[in-house]
This record gives C-alpha cells, structure tokens and sequence, in this order.
C-alpha cells in the first residue's frame, strides 16, 4: 500500500532513454569511420567523447538507483539493464580504438556488414527503450522490437562466422589477421550485449506490463 501511495521517478526512463540514444550515435560514428577511413584519431575520439558522456549518465544513474526508494521495477533489473546498455557502446569503442591503434590501411568490407547490422540493432533498442516508460499501453511493440534485435544478433554470429573464414582464406599475414579478429570480436560482442538488452526488456515487459 505504501509502495503505491508514493510517487515513483521517471528518472531511470529518462536514464535508459538518454543511454540508447548515445549508443546509437556512438555506432552510428563507427559506421562512419569504417565506411570512410580517413581523419581516423578525430573520429575514434568522437566516439570516445560519446563513451565518456554515456560512462557519465550510467553513473549518475547507478548512484540513483542506491538513494532512491521507489524504482519502476525491480532494482536488480535495473542494474542489468543500465549495464548491458553501457556494454554495447564499450565495446563499439573498443572496437574504434583498435581501428585506431592498429596501424590499418585498409577496411575489410565485411566489417562494415557486421557495422550496419549493429547499427540497426541499436535503433531497434532505442525504440524498446522508449516503449519502457509506458510500457503497459503498447507492450507488443516493444516485444517485436526486442525480437528483432534477436533476429538481427543471429544474422551477426552468421557474418562473424563468414568473415572470419574468408579472413583465414584470403592469405593475409597472421599479423592482419589478428588485428582484424580482434576487431570483428568486439563488433560481435556488442551484437550479444544488444542482444542481453532486448532480454532484460523482455522479462521486464512481460512481468510488469
């Protein structure tokens, strides 16, 4: 009864709403400098600015969720969310900053690919996001998002697995190799932390809307 006498925050909304946009410019970014290597230290550092201003919102939302009473849902749900969130632009920065430091002259054309499709995934998971603040009007449209970032994470293991055996057959030497699959690596994982996001939403949706 108490629990519902007392005004609940739409702060952590706002929180998640404000890290999935930063998610979809930071990779939004990494698209970019793939698709047009050059002035490449400006635009990893472009993309560092949007980790950093996205680090910040994470951890102002944290805090929050440690000093105030009422939370949407459960706390726990919280947390998972707001980090899986974060997960995806680290790792898309990771990925920028090996593009960076790595001495590469030439882009391999699938890594654009697998890009595009993270790109994609991450518009699907703003518009989940959004759908979080009033999730029990339209939770059907959230669920079809989430699953379409399901969807779009299987069609990244796929061009993984083709781009890493095209990368071993082409006959690169195994120092290109390395550095390309590393790279690769990291644009995949930020395909499966998309994919925990659109997980945790669901649970949420499905419990509470």
């Amino acid at each position: 009864m108490l629990q519902r006498l007392m005004p609940r925050s739409d702060d952590f909304f706002s929180d998640f709403e404000a890290q999935a946009a930063a998610v979809v410019e930071g990779v939004v970014l990494l698209k970019g400098l793939l698709d047009d290597f050059t002035d490449v230290p400006a635009k990893c550092q472009a993309i560092k600015d949007v980790e950093h201003r996205a680090d910040d919102i994470t951890h102002r939302a944290f805090e929050r969720l440690h000093t105030q009473f009422i939370t949407p849902f459960d706390r726990s749900e919280i947390h998972r969310l707001l980090s899986r969130i974060d997960d995806v632009l680290d790792l898309a920065d990771a990925a920028a900053e090996r593009l960076g430091l790595y001495d590469i002259d030439t882009v391999l054309p699938e890594s654009r690919e697998l890009a595009a499709v993270l790109v994609e995934q991450s518009r699907k998971m703003e518009e989940a996001v959004k759908g979080l603040r009033n999730m029990k009007k339209d939770p059907r449209t959230i669920l079809a998002a989430c699953q379409e970032m399901n969807k779009l994470e299987n069609q990244a293991d796929t061009l993984t697995r083709k781009t890493m055996a095209k990368l071993f057959k082409r006959g690169n030497d195994p120092l290109t190799v390395m550095k390309w699959k590393e790279i690769i690596d990291l644009l995949e994982d930020a395909t499966d932390r998309a994919e925990d996001v659109a997980n945790v939403i669901e649970g949420v949706v499905l419990e509470h809307a």
